[in-house]
């Protein structure tokens, strides 16, 4: 394996948090925006064989990172609640059987309205799933045909009131700037999911991403920009007058119920992605990498069953591509991350990027406290400008 030797001081005296996520790639239909690597199922998922796939691809990938702890595990897809409780309980004690997962590790899981049953999330829990994110995206029933989900207005309020019955932790996603969507429509949508009790709100724009059906043929109807600026001031500032910390890009939360598992993401940690198309980011002491999984499901599996080492890319970031990738991540937090994080994490000093730095507070779109990386209000609206001034 090739590698990237870091100048001096550029080592890592101490490797970061690591996280595991977990990718089931199957959907019951697939959504006409999403670009996210998930498949149509069939009626035979091949369960089974796919947990045994997935601890299969765990244990090949143990060799670089052998007695770290584990602290956050998030099993995402695809619908991940299409499996059966039985199948995420092997799953997960594959998983405490194979590495050091910590006692007080924040579990997650996705969740689709429309695959809820009581009996089979009661399932998840005591598997030991502790944190449930449903994909709600809206409450309006129009939208949700637009959008094509599978699920209506009252099965998602049924899946969140049940969630909430099970799990500490809740997560509803919700997207705006929707076809035909209004600054009030959209204020209903998130004012339904507030009063629906859940302590954590992911709210994203629909975007029009390449290769999708909405990306060949946008629908008809969408806001055109200024509308959809003014949906999303309307968004943040509900969650904010109801209590939420606006703490990352599209993510709201209630004090202490920030999502763990991403925020070591942002926070540019370490994370082994394991199952079809995953992505990871593993640190060593001279050298970062990124890794990919096979992305078809059948030749994931096929490679699993064969020859693991062949599903699995690694390649390492080059040096001069580190800040950046830093920057990608933690400028995405509200509050930013501690100035000293990026030696910690990267091997490059900030008095390395002395001129990008200097650069972008220049600009207004970066705040001048030397203690902290933190995007100003301009930079937090406009993210991409800042992000181009440490490419």
């Amino acid at each position: 394996m090739s590698s990237i030797t870091f100048q001096k001081p550029g080592t890592l005296t101490a490797l970061p948090p690591l996280s595991l996520y977990i990718h089931i790639p199957w959907c019951v239909k697939k959504c006409p925006y999403c670009d996210f690597n998930s498949h149509q199922a069939k009626r035979d998922l091949a369960e089974t064989a796919y947990v045994d796939a997935l601890l299969t691809d765990l244990q090949t990938e143990l060799p670089n990172i052998w007695g770290r702890p584990v602290e956050t595990v998030f099993i995402g897809g695809g619908t991940p609640s299409l499996f059966q409780a039985a199948s995420i309980n092997r799953l997960l004690n594959g998983v405490r059987a194979l590495v050091n997962l910590q006692p007080q590790a924040e579990i997650t899981l996705e969740a689709n309205p429309g695959t809820f049953e009581k009996e089979k999330f009661q399932g998840f829990k005591e598997a030991g799933v502790n944190r449930l994110s449903i994909g709600v995206q809206s409450f309006n029933n129009h939208a949700l045909q637009a959008l094509g989900r599978i699920h209506n207005r009252d099965e998602a309020l049924t899946a969140i009131d049940t969630a909430l019955n099970l799990f500490d932790k809740v997560n509803i996603d919700l997207m705006y700037a929707l076809p035909s969507q209004s600054v009030q429509t959209a204020l209903t949508d998130v004012q339904t999911a507030i009063a629906a009790g859940a302590a954590h709100i992911s709210a994203y724009h629909l975007t029009m991403e390449p290769n999708t059906p909405f990306g060949h043929t946008p629908p008809p109807n969408l806001p055109h920009d200024e509308a959809a600026q003014d949906i999303e001031d309307a968004v943040h500032a509900a969650l904010l007058s109801a209590g939420f910390q606006h703490y990352e890009t599209s993510a709201f939360a209630k004090p202490g119920q920030a999502c763990r598992h991403n925020l070591n993401y942002w926070q540019f940690g370490d994370y082994l992605g394991i199952g079809a198309g995953a992505h990871g980011k593993i640190s060593y002491p001279g050298h970062i990498e990124r890794t990919t999984r096979r992305r078809h499901p059948n030749d994931y599996l096929a490679a699993m069953q064969s020859n693991p080492p062949t599903a699995i890319g690694r390649k390492p970031i080059a040096a001069e591509d580190l800040a950046f990738e830093f920057m990608m991540n933690a400028l995405r937090l509200a509050e930013g991350v501690p100035s000293v994080l990026l030696q910690e994490r990267t091997g490059i000093s900030p008095a390395q990027i002395a001129a990008q730095i200097q650069t972008a507070q220049q600009k207004g779109l970066l705040d001048k406290d030397p203690l902290y990386f933190r995007p100003s209000e301009q930079g937090k609206r406009f993210l991409n400008d800042l992000l181009q001034c440490f490419l």
